[in-house]
């Protein structure tokens, strides 16, 4: 290919690139056009990411999902489903602040609350909502009552901070795993669609 060509498509290409709409990276199918519907997570090592897409799934695909991460735009969307992994008690960093910053943009469109926990593999008891929900995902949101659901995440450790990658390979016993479950994400966007109804 002569250099002139080579220039002349790759001119082209960019252009294309930037007349086209504004692409979110991180925004995941599947999704209906105008949806009305926002499911906003925040994870480490993409455990509520895949929670988050499956719980869309489970509402046949109307959510639009995002990571906190791109600070997107919820204000056009009329429902929101929040969720995100626990470590210590608590979700990230960068969703506790967003939750923070725009309660009031949130405020009455939250319809759901989820949290993706290793929970050392133990199975989820009901003594772990009032942790992630009561005094803490509904306290920073300002969430009502809407339903909620904790599930059991994973571990990769290629996906991992190494110092927290590391801490965890101290603890006996501990091994990568992978416990969430595609049809209990899905059945909890079922749950949600039923109680709006």
């Amino acid at each position: 290919m002569k250099k002139r060509d080579f220039l002349k498509t790759g001119l082209l290409g960019l252009g294309a690139l930037l007349i086209t709409r504004k692409t979110d990276a991180l925004e995941y199918y599947p999704t209906v056009k105008n949806s009305e519907w926002a499911i906003l997570y925040g994870t480490w090592c993409g455990s509520s990411r895949d929670a988050g897409v499956w719980i869309s799934e489970g509402m046949d695909g109307i959510a639009d999902v995002f990571d906190v991460r791109e600070n997107p735009d919820l204000t056009k969307y009329k429902n929101i489903v929040i969720g995100g992994s626990i470590r210590s008690g608590v979700t990230s960093k960068e969703l506790q602040d967003y939750l923070t910053s725009h309660k009031e943009m949130l405020g009455g469109k939250i319809r759901g609350l989820f949290a993706v926990c290793g929970n050392m593999k133990r199975p989820i008891t009901q003594n772990l909502y009032p942790t992630y929900f009561d005094n803490h995902l509904t306290k920073l949101s300002g969430a009502g009552k809407v339903p909620s659901r904790v599930f059991l995440g994973r571990i990769t450790w290629g996906l991992m901070e190494p110092a927290v990658r590391d801490q965890m390979k101290s603890m006996p016993g501990m091994d990568e795993y992978d416990n969430l479950k595609r049809s209990e994400c899905m059945e909890f966007g079922k749950e949600i669609m039923k109680s709006v109804k």
